[in-house]
């Protein structure tokens, strides 16, 4: 049987290779070609070489005939290939990184190749623990990459977001070199942040390692965080080794900073004269003689009547600043690597002399390492090994750099000579050892050392075998944050000069010469042991696609003495799409902690879920509507928690015998018992807050995506908040815990949009977007109130509230015929209130919501152009529609012992000046009247801020080619250039004396190998 079936084989194939053979022939004969099949047909050689825009060669470049699984090659260390094909075939060059080129083979024998960089934006989205393909994705999600990271300079990571994605606002408070005081809002919530899936509470790390930073903002994009998911998350994806030849990048940046605004304090002349003029309005004798004020004002006395510039002393005109990167990476398919150096100098603003060997400015250093790195081990077992360590210095004068700065701009120009006749410190009774020169050179130093170590080993398998699209990946990592000071301070001694009876010079000593401190402390220290195990499952079954993934993870921390706790549980997502029409996604969580809340309070189930329809994949709008690239509508809505550590077991009752008096039982007995008190008053039935959460939006792209768009609606609701009963007695003596009783929204828009094109060689780039948030107390358990106007409920969360000003009080008549506050002697100048219940007394009664309850809006501006060589790109930042208060020792008029006096206080009301005075009349200390919380010191903090600009200029690739490089560009960056506000002598997010924001002019150079 066998025989005959071999035979009827061999009939059939020497029938097939006869006609075969005809056929060639027949189309010899008439110059045609026809193809046979490929078992039988005679290939050609080709042979060529694959480099990079520079010349250089790339490595592992796959080659392949279009529409064959077999027919492909890789390039080696030179570049070089070598590969059969048929003329028609179509070689296609494909490498990661690179963009895709295809050739027709024609019958070259040698086919060199130049591949360009593929610079066009990303089709996914980094999210929590994936990878999402942006046409699929139904999260409300906003993304930046390296390229726009890098073109704000800031040494927290926080600065370099500032206006570039709707829905998330910075805030910077201060400008001190390694403390740059940058909050993030994320649609009215304070984000968790998270680097490479992990919490992560440190982020002053350079950008150039970074790959991405997504915001995740909806239900559905944080459900799988649960516990610690309401407030949203910042998603920072660092770079990963890519497949390709290796890859050297170095780059350098110098310049200098300066701040953006200075406090104007007065000279000797004008404080002395409003000291006296205060004085006389609080009904007391002035203190300085006309001839005091005209020594103040020719210096003709600098020991007794100093003039002295506080600012000018001690504060240098700019700081300089430099940052020095290097990356390298590359790899082949079975081993990848990243590694990135970083070194960043920023110096502060104090000045500094011969008389300290060591640095008493406020400096800071930065030395950041990463290590990425991943290895085959075999065909389907993947592992990878992530290294971070950060090492930071920062240096200080010894009184610390608050307290000197506060000095700085506290201190009046009047206060004491900076030296006495015999060189010594300067002082007098009201600042005895307090001496700006001497905080400032002469005070010892502080420095700190932080230290930052992480590690990160995945593993992950691929477990086709079992079924296609299965997989497997195990994760561990390890952090530590340890914080040291060494304190090298030493006390100040200055001295009062003055004159005896006898009319001899004399000096009262304040202070007493003392050693060095000499000592180390450790003021935080911090460690996580974070372990992850997860299945996931991709197939694609026709027009289905299917992604599945579930985890368990154990997030183990450890701060201080604190006891440590671990938030751990299971989590999970399943997305499903047809044709990327149809889409819906799922994801919960079950998680919480046993170490915060009593049993069967510690743990909840979040839930989220999506959907989505992209019209433009319809058949009635794909002809009818060619200028639409894609119009995609989703939704998505789910639960959240909230979860706070420092709820230091509340849920037990404790007993203090700490501090209680003791009793004495009968007479003379010689004894003491311990007394015993109840402590705070426990609650056993704490539990995390709550959010459920939904959103809308949609996507669209238009005219060959030169405009892309998203918007987005949301509304959340956030229950179980915790806060005080609005009931508290005093009656029992104890201390009442937080309760799950609050409830407040929070809704808004956002809007982003690009739009991008060119005309001819010019390409350009506009790139805005806006965001707002309005909230509202749902419900406080508040005391009830005697005037409706007083209700907080249903009004936004954290209004002020304060006495609505009518002006300045201008007569005593005025005065006599209108409501004032009871026990306060008002006098002409004086803050005039209304009388909101209308008895005749301003007292807390009359206070009301003030300040705008309508939502800020904040908004950014990027734009940008290039052509041939040169570059150029400006980001534009602000709020609208927010208020601020000016109080305090920042505002006010001599506040404390001897108090500043600012500028604006030239403006203040007198009986001369009384139609025209921005300000009250003066005072000495506390004006309780003036000081009330009030709308009076309500002022428009809307602001518009130049953020970054930068100019830039590549070289031509073959001027670099003769270097070995690949290329090269030189850039100037300049940040927080200018600010356009109402304020006067201010700057609208440091208003308050804190050490000043910097603007920045940056120059550097960038070469790539």
């Amino acid at each position: 049987m066998s025989k005959i079936l071999l035979k009827r084989i061999l009939q059939k194939m020497m029938f097939t290779l006869f006609w075969c053979v005809i056929l060639q022939l027949h189309a010899s004969a008439r110059n045609e070609i026809v193809k046979l099949p490929s078992m039988l047909r005679i290939a050609d050689e080709v042979t060529g070489r694959v480099t990079e825009a520079s010349g250089k060669p790339l490595l592992d470049v796959t080659v392949q005939i279009k529409g064959s699984a077999i027919s492909m090659v890789l390039t080696d260390v030179d570049g070089k290939f070598l590969l059969k094909a048929d003329k028609g075939d179509m070689l296609v060059f494909k490498i990661r990184g690179f963009k895709t080129q295809e050739i027709a083979f024609t019958g070259q024998k040698q086919i060199n190749v130049t591949l360009l960089e593929d610079t066009s934006p990303p089709d996914s989205f980094n999210v929590l623990y994936a990878s999402q393909k942006k046409s699929t994705n139904l999260e409300a999600v906003s993304e930046i990459r390296t390229e726009d990271l890098t073109k704000t300079i800031s040494s927290p990571i926080y600065g370099t977001l500032t206006g570039r994605l709707a829905g998330l606002a910075t805030y910077q408070g201060s400008g001190e070199p390694g403390n740059d005081g940058v909050t993030l809002n994320l649609r009215g919530m304070s984000p968790l942040v998270l680097l490479d899936g992990i919490p992560q509470t440190f982020t002053s790390i350079n950008p150039e390692q970074i790959e991405s930073v997504t915001i995740l903002k909806d239900a559905l994009a944080t459900a799988m965080m649960g516990i610690r998911a309401s407030n949203g998350l910042v998603l920072i994806t660092t770079k990963k080794g890519m497949e390709g030849p290796q890859r050297i990048g170095f780059k350098a940046m110098y310049g200098f900073s300066r701040p953006t605004q200075l406090p104007r304090t007065l000279d000797a002349y004008n404080y002395a004269q409003l000291y006296n003029e205060a004085l006389v309005n609080d009904g007391r004798p002035a203190v300085y003689s006309q001839a005091d004020l005209e020594a103040y004002r020719d210096g003709s006395n600098p020991f007794y009547r100093p003039n002295v510039n506080w600012q000018n002393e001690i504060l240098r005109n700019e700081t300089p600043y430099s940052r020095y990167n290097v990356d390298i990476s590359g790899g082949k398919q079975t081993a990848k690597y990243y590694v990135s150096l970083d070194y960043l100098d920023q110096q502060g603003l104090f000045k500094e002399n011969d008389l300290s060997i060591n640095s008493t400015n406020s400096n800071y250093k930065r030395y950041v390492f990463r290590s990425n790195v991943s290895l085959d081990l075999s065909k389907y077992i993947t592992t990878s090994l992530n290294l971070f360590g950060r090492l930071q210095n920062g240096n200080e004068p010894g009184v610390t750099t608050g307290t000197l700065y506060n000095s700085i701009i506290n201190t009046p120009a009047n206060a004491y000579p900076i030296f006495n006749a015999n060189g010594s410190l300067g002082a007098s009774q009201d600042f005895q050892q307090n001496n700006v020169y001497g905080q400032n050179f002469m005070s010892g130093y502080l420095v700190d050392y932080t230290r930052d170590f992480r590690v990160d080993l995945a593993v992950k398998a691929d477990l086709q075998k079992l079924t296609p699209g299965l997989w497997f990946r195990a994760l561990s990592a390890i952090n530590t944050y340890l914080v040291q000071t060494t304190n090298r301070s030493k006390p100040l001694v200055a001295f009062l000069q003055g004159v005896d009876g006898s009319g001899n010079t004399v000096y009262t000593q304040y202070g007493t010469p003392a050693d060095q401190s000499n000592s180390l402390t450790t003021s935080n220290q911090n460690r996580v042991f974070y372990v992850q195990g997860e299945f996931g499952y991709d197939r694609k079954f026709g027009s289905h696609q299917l992604n599945a993934l579930v985890l368990a993870n154990n997030d183990y921390r450890m701060a201080n003495a604190d006891l440590p706790y671990s938030i751990k549980g299971i989590s999970g997502r399943l997305a499903y799409d047809y044709q990327e029409k149809y889409m819906a996604q799922v994801s919960f969580a079950y998680n919480g902690t046993s170490e915060r809340y009593a049993k069967g309070y510690g743990y909840g189930l979040f839930p989220a879920v999506g959907l989505g329809w992209n019209i433009k994949k319809e058949a009635f709008l794909q002809d009818k509507a060619k200028w639409i690239n894609d119009l995609k509508l989703r939704t998505t809505f789910g639960r959240t928690g909230n979860f706070n550590p420092n709820n230091y077991y509340t849920y037990n009752q404790y007993y203090n015998t700490s501090g209680v008096p003791g009793y004495n039982f009968g007479v003379n007995t010689g004894g003491n018992v311990t007394g015993i008190e109840q402590g705070a008053l426990a609650n056993p039935m704490l539990t995390f807050e709550k959010a459920n959460k939904f959103n809308v939006g949609f996507d669209a792209s238009m005219f060959n995506n030169k405009i892309s768009l998203t918007a987005e609606y949301f509304n959340n609701n956030y229950f179980d908040l915790l806060q005080q009963i609005g009931y508290n007695t005093q009656i029992t003596g104890a201390v009442y815990t937080n309760r799950n009783l609050g409830e407040r929204s929070y809704s808004g828009f956002e809007f982003q949009l690009n739009y991008n094109n060119n005309i001819g060689d010019f390409n350009y780039f506009i790139a805005p977007n806006f965001s707002t948030v309005r909230t509202r107390v749902v419900f406080a358990d508040e005391p009830t109130r005697q005037f409706a106007y007083q209700t907080r409920t249903g009004l936004p969360v954290g209004q002020s509230f304060g006495y609505q000003a009518a002006g300045l009080f201008q007569t005593q008549a005025e005065i006599n015929a209108s409501p004032k506050p009871v026990g306060l002697v008002v006098v002409p100048g004086d803050i005039k209130y209304v009388d909101q219940n209308g008895d005749n007394i301003i007292d807390e009664n009359d206070q009301i919501a003030i300040g705008r309850t309508a939502p800020a809006l904040n908004f950014g501006l990027n734009l940008g152009w290039s052509y041939k060589g040169f570059d150029f790109s400006a980001l534009l930042q602000g709020v609208a529609n927010n208020d601020i208060f000016l109080t305090g020792n920042s505002y006010w008029d001599f506040q404390g012992v001897r108090g500043q006096a600012y500028e604006h206080h030239l403006n203040r009301w007198t009986p001369a000046t009384a139609t025209t005075a921005s300000y009250p009349r003066l005072s000495v200390g506390t004006n309780v009247n003036n000081q009330y919380a009030s709308n009076y010191w309500l002022r428009n903090g809307d602001f518009l801020r130049l953020k970054s600009v930068e100019l830039g200029y590549s070289l031509p690739i073959n001027w670099v080619k003769k270097v070995k490089a690949s290329g090269a560009r030189f850039f100037v960056n300049g940040t927080n250039l200018f600010t356009i506000t109402g304020l006067e002598n201010q700057d609208p997010e440091n208003y308050f004396n804190a050490y000043p924001i910097q603007k920045m002019l940056i120059a550097g150079i960038s070469v790539k190998f």
